[in-house]
């Protein structure tokens, strides 16, 4: 059996999103414990020149999910909307993005590799195969914000060890 698009890029979006899935609740103890409110732990930042936690979240999704409708689209574009200022909708974001990887078919997304697909960002385009883009863009993506989340929260003090950061892995069964 060869090693497919799917296997390369679906199952550890999924894994990993679950487990920042799993850093939100330690978060909200951790709000809860010190008496901090949801919105000031969102809103930090890791550096004052980079976007706070809840941004990091939602690019998750972004760039696992979201990615991959790019592709699909042909065409993938930086989501500027608003990420959400609470808990439930950073867990609500990121359900519906592990939702979304668990509906997806494996042989049309391995169809997908070879699929034109151009990243827009103000006047810039780059042109990618859907491959190229997932493996090399997207994914890449993916794995620096969920580790600056995770950093955001061991910099404020939230109790979180690699375990907490790489989620359940895919052992054989």
């Amino acid at each position: 059996m060869g090693f497919s698009l799917y296997e390369a890029v679906v199952p550890s979006n999924v894994q990993i999103l679950r487990a920042v899935d799993g850093l939100l609740d330690k978060a909200q103890a951790f709000c809860t414990a010190q008496g901090i409110a949801e919105a000031e732990l969102i809103e930090t930042r890791l550096a004052p020149d980079m976007l706070p936690f809840g941004y990091q979240v939602k690019s998750c999704a972004v760039h696992s999910a979201g990615g991959i409708a790019g592709v699909r689209a042909g065409r993938f574009s930086p989501d500027r909307s608003p990420w959400p200022t609470d808990f439930a909708g950073l867990h609500d974001v990121l359900q519906t993005a592990i939702a979304s990887l668990e509906a997806i078919d494996r042989a049309a997304f391995d169809a997908l590799a070879d699929t034109d697909t151009a990243f827009a960002f103000g006047e810039t385009t780059l042109p990618f195969t859907g491959a190229n883009f997932l493996l090399s863009f997207s994914q890449p993506n993916f794995y620096f914000h969920a580790t600056t989340a995770y950093a955001i929260l061991r910099a404020r003090g939230v109790e979180l060890g690699k375990r907490d950061f790489m989620g359940l892995p895919r052992i054989k069964r």
